[in-house]
């Protein structure tokens, strides 16, 4: 039998049933410190197909961070069947800085598939493409809520390709989502390269919601069964339910929140879902259901705007 070819990433060379560890240099600090995305590659000593995970592209969504930590605990690469590529920190200077963007405020998942001469986030996209995504057929990006909100566990991706809907299922979360590509996103930029790629959300921005991150953890070695690089002995997932269309409930006035719906509840059109209050505890309106769904997310601030976005709901 012969021996499985070599990986290259940059200039590090991995050998078959090994795992090496690269920072790929992208800019300097005024100071002249190298500034670099960390990646890590697993080569397994059996063929198979070479997969990404990637997480923090937004710098405050450190829940993926911990998910990459303990896939890459559990694998061996003398074990594994493929190559797995793994980019704990996509969003490096939002990660340092305690911010979901970059420091000229752009959102890296709007900037790929990016120019090695553009912008500092065109610059990020462009390697991670090149190094990263072109080398894989398929992609899982972690991501968790934004902005004092946090989401229910599900899986969005183009579920009306086959082949990605297929591990949309075998990830197993309660609840996959079709969502349309976005110019400028990594799914899109993933796509024009021939990958499949699974955006996974779950959880809150700088917090390590432990059920979000043990979902995370196992729909990502659930898919990797799938694709037959490992042997997952991991809990069976659930036969998640479809979602093509979802939306906002709103606050219909400013006051402090008091929800009383969660994340998976299931709700009828017109359903209280909580109420707003001003300071003195008078009410000053109810948060009612737009629409039958479950609850997808919702705000953890207890103080809102009028028209701030309050509960997401998916209709299934």
């Amino acid at each position: 039998m012969s021996r499985r070819p070599d990986f290259q990433i940059g200039e590090l060379v991995v050998r078959p049933g090994t795992r090496r560890e690269i920072g790929l240099p992208i800019t300097r600090l005024v100071t002249g410190a190298e500034v670099t995305l960390p990646v890590a590659v697993v080569h397994g000593r059996s063929d198979g197909p070479t997969v990404w995970i990637d997480a923090a592209i937004h710098g405050d969504e450190v829940g993926g961070v911990e998910i990459v930590r303990r896939v890459l605990a559990s694998l061996s690469a003398k074990t594994l069947r493929g190559t797995l590529i793994a980019v704990p920190i996509v969003n490096v200077y939002g990660f340092m800085n305690n911010d979901r963007y970059l420091p000229d405020r752009r959102d890296l998942n709007r900037s790929f598939p990016g120019s090695a001469r553009g912008s500092l986030a065109s610059r990020i996209a462009y390697l991670m493409v090149r190094e990263v995504v072109a080398k894989c057929e398929v992609g899982i990006d972690l991501h968790t809520g934004s902005d004092h909100r946090t989401n229910l566990p599900h899986i969005r991706a183009d579920l009306d390709d086959e082949r990605t809907r297929s591990l949309a299922t075998a990830f197993g979360s309660s609840l996959m989502v079709h969502a349309s590509l976005r110019d400028g996103s990594l799914r899109q930029a993933a796509r024009d390269e021939g990958a499949v790629v699974l955006v996974y959300e779950g959880g809150e921005a700088w917090r390590f919601d432990e059920s979000a991150v043990v979902s995370g953890v196992h729909g990502v070695l659930r898919t990797l069964a799938a694709l037959d690089m490992v042997d997952a002995d991991v809990p069976a997932g659930s036969r998640p339910r479809e979602s093509r269309r979802t939306g906002w409930v709103r606050a219909s006035r400013t006051g402090i929140v008091h929800l009383s719906c969660s994340l998976g509840d299931e709700v009828d059109r017109g359903a209280s879902m909580g109420e707003i209050y001003d300071s003195f505890g008078k009410r000053l309106g109810r948060i009612t259901a737009n629409r039958a769904g479950v609850v997808l997310g919702h705000t953890q601030a207890p103080l809102v705007n009028r028209g701030d976005a309050l509960v997401h709901l998916a209709e299934v």
